[in-house]
């Protein structure tokens, strides 16, 4: 099977880079999607273990339309008895760019017009009951080229599970996982995140440390399948299990001025089964030190939407920017959308990446110390 695996834009090459690491040599980029060929043991081990894609789909169908009856002839040729059962509890996604077909509610309903059109004939009913498993299809069209997919994912790979609280503005695990992946971190250098919020980057750092499967403790939406190997599942997370490393010595610190935050943010590390790993603390960024050298700091500091005032966040990057030139053997990195961050921080970043937290475009600035002895990962 041809399987696509979405990343969030900017985090390609990202994505490639842990699926290269999971054994997948050959991985191109397509529409901001990662592809990669494999039958159901991939399937279960890519939910199973990346950790910044977005989904895992399966290809099911490409073809080209610029009008409606195109569209449904293109997917009445796709053999959905293959993959969907009887009683398929069919939903709907979409998107199209730079298209004929640009109404995406409109052709999703042409899709499954054409799917129920062709169950219906080759399983002999009139109706399609759809009291089953889930089957999200997917849409996809771009410049008239259009991609039929499946999600075996469910929900979206971000939802590890162990966030069960809510929180303002919480960052998203799987962009959480992208930013630490992006920098010079090993598990042997000490991490701090000194505005943690719920706790998501200091979690992240330590489940990828502690080599903890992003998808151990949740559901996957092709594990209710019939005409899936649901057994596969079973062989991941007996992977997932074996190639953990609960006993390896770290140095994770987590820190916000909210009691409440922190209180969350242990809560959610327990729950990830890394709550030894991470040390939490309600205390001020400004207090902030460390002797021991080459460590990594990554934050996701408060900004004009998460503050009382944009002067207020200005006068914050100030002094977060004393507490990092304070560290010159240290990485930081920080992301942000205040505009004018680097005049308020007082330091020029070493380089910068555009990315998006929950559709605010936000800049990745990274400053770096002299250059490591050795890198795992290209940096940003």
């Amino acid at each position: 099977m041809k399987l696509l695996i979405p990343a969030a834009f900017g985090l390609e090459a990202v994505v490639k880079r842990q699926l290269k690491a999971m054994g997948y040599e050959k991985a191109p980029a397509e529409n901001g999607r990662i592809a990669v060929e494999g039958g159901w043991d991939d399937v279960a081990r890519i939910n199973m273990f990346i950790r910044s894609g977005e989904r895992v789909l399966i290809e099911v169908g490409r073809f080209d339309a610029k009008t409606f009856d195109e569209l449904f002839d293109g997917t009445l040729a796709v053999p959905w008895e293959d993959y969907l059962q009887k009683d398929s509890a069919i939903f709907m996604e979409g998107k199209s760019a730079k298209s004929a077909l640009g109404a995406v509610k409109a052709a999703g309903s042409v899709v499954k017009k054409a799917i129920v059109t062709r169950l219906c004939e080759k399983f002999g009913l009139r109706v399609l009951p759809e009291d089953g498993p889930r089957t999200i299809v997917g849409v996809s069209i771009f410049r008239d080229e259009v991609t039929l997919t499946l999600d075996t994912s469910g929900e979206g790979l971000h939802k590890r599970g162990y966030r069960c609280l809510p929180y303002d503005a919480p960052l998203k695990e799987t962009l959480a996982a992208a930013l630490i992946d992006m920098t010079y971190y090993f598990p042997e250098k000490p991490f701090a995140d000194i505005f943690c919020g719920s706790g998501t980057l200091p979690i992240e750092a330590a489940m990828r440390s502690l080599s903890v499967a992003p998808g151990k403790s949740r559901d996957f939406d092709f594990m209710h399948w019939r005409v899936a190997d649901t057994s596969a599942h079973g062989r991941a997370l007996e992977e997932a299990l074996d190639k953990e490393t609960p006993e390896r010595k770290v140095d994770i610190y987590g820190a916000d001025i909210n009691p409440r935050a922190v209180e969350t943010a242990k809560i959610h590390a327990a729950r990830a089964g890394v709550g030894k790993a991470v040390r939490f603390e309600t205390a001020d960024m400004r207090r902030f030190s460390s002797d021991v050298k080459r460590g990594v700091l990554v934050s996701n500091p408060p900004y004009g939407q998460r503050m009382e005032s944009v002067e207020e966040a200005k006068r914050l990057m100030a002094d977060f920017g004393k507490v990092v030139r304070a560290l010159p053997d240290w990485n930081a990195y920080v992301l942000t959308s205040l505009e004018g961050f680097e005049r308020f921080f007082e330091k020029r970043a070493d380089a910068r990446k555009k990315l998006y937290n929950a559709n605010i475009e936000c800049v990745y600035y990274s400053y770096l110390s002299t250059k490591p002895e050795r890198r795992d990962h290209d940096d940003v």
